[in-house]
């Protein structure tokens, strides 16, 4: 198991020199709100400058790993990103480094996974979250999809993560087996945003070398054909009605729904949606039907969630509560609306749900419960 602790990642960026500063800021709002004479006790600023903030954190670990993994034994390899790699367009269906300097996996033009770290040892991959935040139990979802990616991805390696937080950060108990933490002392970006804001002279960037240097675009992945597998899965999911169960229960069919974070079951008729969700279907919409998938949620268990497209790039996401249903606008560039045009293309009339069958399959998955 590799450790990362205070004694083998020392306090401080007095050994990086400029480099934090080599890396690429948003900070055009928060210097606006400065000079409007806005402070850390005003609710606007405090919100701009605490992202600011984890942006640098971010960056400052990022450095120290790296410092860390050329001179750990157990590490073979790591991917550079940032200052220290040379700006390249991101790839599709590959694993890269996109022009912001961040490390993605892309499923054609759709950013499907972002890490802020990747590390190799002989047979375990490590992929590292950096955060801030004051507690990481919102943060399960996100760490099983990337770990299935990379599951995915690299098939030989055993997926472990490292969550990089400020001590006092709660939740950290409840955690994964696969998630180790290391906590930090409390960080400070001030002395960062007053270096950028008067543009002083900066330091030579301060490079690492090491021959287990890694670029992204060179590392062999797995194929992962993300549309071809959304479709197979749907397809997989309605060989029995309503769903194949043991189909979903696989562990190989689980980690493909952590990656897409829903599986696609079928749709419902527009007028049949209506009475489950009365109200989410506004006036105008063009909306033919509503699209049905299954989500995990935070406690075990499974629920239901809808699509419903009312126009070419207007997407809602709907939930239903106790009759009630919530609305969530979609991303009109997101990966869901792409997904939405697929499945255009593979549902035809045979994956429509009656209502029955919907009753049947909401009674079914409350019944199955998830790790």
């Amino acid at each position: 198991m590799l450790t990362i602790n205070e004694t083998v990642i020392p306090e401080g960026d007095e050994d990086l020199g400029d480099n934090l500063l080599y890396y690429d800021y948003n900070t055009d709002h928060l210097l606006s709100l400065e000079a409007k004479g806005l402070t850390m006790e005003d609710e606007g600023y405090v919100s701009a400058y605490r992202s600011f903030e984890g942006e640098v954190y971010e960056n400052y670990i990022y450095e120290k790993l790296l410092r860390f993994a050329a001179n750990e034994p157990k590490i073979k390899s790591f991917i550079i990103k940032g200052p220290h790699k040379h700006r390249t367009r991101a790839q599709s269906d590959a694993l890269s480094v996109s022009w912001k300097g961040q490390i993605i996996y892309r499923a054609r033009h759709k950013e499907i996974g972002e890490f802020d770290g990747l590390l190799f040892t002989d047979k375990e991959l490590y992929f590292v979250e950096m955060t801030l935040v004051k507690s990481v139990s919102n943060l399960k979802k996100r760490l099983r999809k990337k770990r299935a990616l990379l599951e995915v991805l690299f098939p030989r390696y055993k997926v472990k993560a490292v969550l990089v937080l400020n001590e006092g950060a709660t939740g950290t108990s409840e955690l994964p087996e696969y998630a180790s933490v290391w906590l930090t002392k409390p960080y400070s970006a001030r002395h960062i945003l007053d270096r950028i804001s008067t543009d002083a002279p900066r330091e030579p960037m301060r490079r690492v070398d090491s021959h287990k240097i890694a670029h992204a675009e060179e590392i062999k992945t797995a194929s992962f054909k993300y549309y071809a597998t959304l479709s197979w899965m749907l397809r997989s999911l309605r060989g029995k009605d309503p769903i194949d169960v043991e189909f979903f229960r696989r562990s190989s069919t689980q980690r493909y729904h952590d990656i897409y974070t829903k599986v696609y079951v079928g749709y419902l008729s527009i007028e049949d949606f209506k009475t489950i969700a009365p109200g989410a279907i506004p006036e105008g919409s063009k909306a033919e039907r509503a699209v049905v998938a299954i989500e995990k949620d935070h406690s075990g268990g499974y629920f239901l969630t809808y699509f419903v497209r009312h126009a070419a790039k207007k997407l809602d996401n709907v939930t239903v509560v106790n009759g009630v249903g919530k609305i969530i606008k979609k991303d009109p560039f997101g990966i869901t609306l792409t997904e939405m045009n697929h499945l255009d293309k593979v549902m035809d009339k045979s994956f429509r749900l009656t209502l029955e069958q919907h009753k049947r399959l909401e009674e079914l998955i409350a019944t199955i419960r998830h790790k």
